[in-house]
C-alpha cells in the first residue's frame, strides 16, 4: 500500500505479465517456429534440385569426353565417328546386369566391379568394350547421388544412307533426367524433352556433342 495525501491509501497496481500476454506471445512464437520450418522444408529440396543438377552437367561432360576419347575417322566418309554400340540403350543405368539383392544401384553394382563388365582401365579393349565401360562408368557416377536418374545417349544422324548408325557430323544427345515432385501445390514448368515417354514429371540435363 502507498499513501496519497489527498485521497488517503490506494492499493498498488497490479505488476508482470498476464496469462493473456503469455498465451499471445506462444501463439506469435509458433507462427514464426512454423515459418521458419517451412523455409527449411522447401530449402531441403531446393538443395536436392540443385546436387541432382550439378551432378548430371558433370556426368554429362565426362561421357561428352569420353566419345571424343573413342572417336575414329569415319570409313565412309569424313570426319569422326564412336563406335554404334555407344547408342545401344542396354549398356546404359545397368539394363545389362542382374542383382540379387534389394540395395540401390551403386551399391549393388559400382562397388566392386561385375564381371560382365570389360576392364578397359588396365587392359586393351576393342572399341565395343570401351562403349559398354564407358556406360557402365557413367552410370556409376550418375547414381552416386540420385539413385533414380537415368541416361539416355542417342544420335540425331545426318545421313541415313550410309552403313554407319551416326555417321560423321551428326549430332549426339547426351541426356540426364530424374523424376521430381511439386512442392507445396506449386506446379513445375516442365520441359517436354525431359518428359517424352514419362508418365511422372522428370527433370534433366541435356548436352549435345557434334564429334
Amino acid at each position: 500500500m502507498v499513501r496519497n495525501a489527498a485521497c488517503g491509501y490506494q492499493p498498488t497496481q497490479q505488476r508482470g505479465v498476464g496469462m493473456i500476454e503469455v498465451l499471445v506471445t506462444l501463439f506469435i512464437l509458433s507462427v514464426g517456429l512454423l515459418g521458419v520450418a517451412s523455409l527449411q522444408f522447401v530449402s531441403s529440396f531446393s538443395n536436392s534440385d540443385a546436387l541432382n543438377r550439378s551432378q548430371s552437367v558433370m556426368v554429362a561432360q565426362q561421357l561428352s569426353e569420353r566419345l571424343r576419347a573413342s572417336a575414329r575417322m569415319s570409313l565412309v566418309g569424313d570426319g569422326l565417328v564412336v563406335d554404334q554400340n555407344y547408342f545401344d540403350a542396354d549398356i546404359y543405368n545397368f539394363n545389362n546386369l542382374s542383382c540379387n539383392s534389394s540395395a540401390l544401384p551403386y551399391a549393388c553394382f559400382c562397388l566392386v566391379q561385375p564381371a560382365d563388365i570389360p576392364d578397359c582401365s588396365g587392359s586393351q579393349c576393342s572399341a565395343a568394350e570401351f562403349a559398354i565401360y564407358d556406360a557402365y562408368e557413367a552410370s556409376c557416377s550418375a547414381v552416386g547421388s540420385n539413385p533414380s536418374v537415368e541416361i539416355q545417349v542417342n544420335c540425331e544422324d545426318n545421313d541415313l544412307f550410309d552403313t554407319e548408325q551416326c555417321s560423321s557430323g551428326s549430332r549426339v544427345n547426351i541426356m540426364l533426367r530424374w523424376p521430381v515432385e511439386n512442392r507445396q501445390n506449386i506446379e513445375r514448368a516442365l520441359n517436354d524433352s525431359c518428359n517424352e515417354g514419362k508418365s511422372e514429371p522428370h527433370d534433366c540435363v541435356r548436352l549435345d556433342v557434334v564429334l
